[in-house]
């Protein structure tokens, strides 16, 4: 994705850059880049002592990780940055601000000088698939949305690429480019997570419960990691990577 992005930047100067749903990942990226300044913005300070903790060496004085909500209006109030990554953060914003996301271009739009690149997950637990490793994938999908629910927790809330483009152009916001990705699931997906679930589980009150969604979970882990061991991963869905400009 990231490579993709620097082939759709071209030769036009970074700036200032603002990672506004940073992770370890994204600010990896970010702060190989040559950019004025960069400022990551993240909704957990977990997230954040993660973030500071895997760029320590690289953070110049005049980058900064800020902790903050998309639903605060007065988040980086007044400021204004050249290049804008929101990197999986539709999907992740549900876990922040439940129900917000119709909004978060129109807020980000404040904020973008030169362009703003959109990078998301086509979703895949909605509808059962037709093709074996499909619903291999959404059954995965749908388990662990089940468990973190039963949790206390928010799943995520993909959004689909038309959507994200229909919104997108509704913000203010012109499409230059747009790809997508095909994904192949392969082991470190399966036992990522399934493990999730299995460290929520302790906890669950209900022991019976807790037991049979345990159950659940490793004949998920052994069916789905029988199926990347004998066709090499399992092809399902895809990420797709937007490139807008505001009008």
């Amino acid at each position: 994705m990231f490579r993709c992005i620097e082939d759709l930047q071209g030769n036009q100067p970074w700036g200032s850059f603002l990672d506004a749903g940073t992770g370890t990942n994204s600010i990896s990226w970010v702060s190989s880049l040559e950019t004025d300044r960069w400022t990551a913005v993240t909704g957990a300070e977990e997230h954040a002592i993660q973030v500071r903790d895997a760029i320590e060496k690289r953070q110049r004085r005049q980058d900064r990780i800020v902790l903050g909500n998309w639903a605060d209006e007065a988040l980086l109030e007044g400021e204004h940055y050249d290049t804008v990554l929101a990197d999986y953060l539709v999907g992740a914003i549900e876990g922040f601000a439940p129900y917000y996301q119709p909004y978060l271009f129109e807020g980000l739009r404040k904020l973008v000088g030169r362009r703003l690149y959109v990078v998301g997950l086509e979703p895949y637990a909605t509808i059962e698939p037709e093709s074996a490793a499909g619903k291999l994938v959404w059954e995965i999908g749908r388990f662990r949305d089940a468990c973190l629910l039963l949790s206390g927790e928010r799943p995520y809330r993909e959004y689909p690429a038309q959507w994200v483009a229909d919104h997108l152009e509704a913000a203010g916001f012109r499409i230059v480019a747009a790809r997508r990705f095909a994904i192949r699931y392969k082991e470190r997906f399966v036992n990522s997570q399934i493990d999730m679930c299995a460290s929520r589980l302790v906890a669950l009150a209900d022991r019976a419960l807790a037991e049979a969604l345990r159950s659940r979970g490793e004949d998920l882990r052994a069916r789905a990691l029988g199926k990347v061991e004998g066709e090499g991963g399992l092809n399902h869905g895809f990420d797709y990577v937007f490139a807008a400009v505001p009008q």
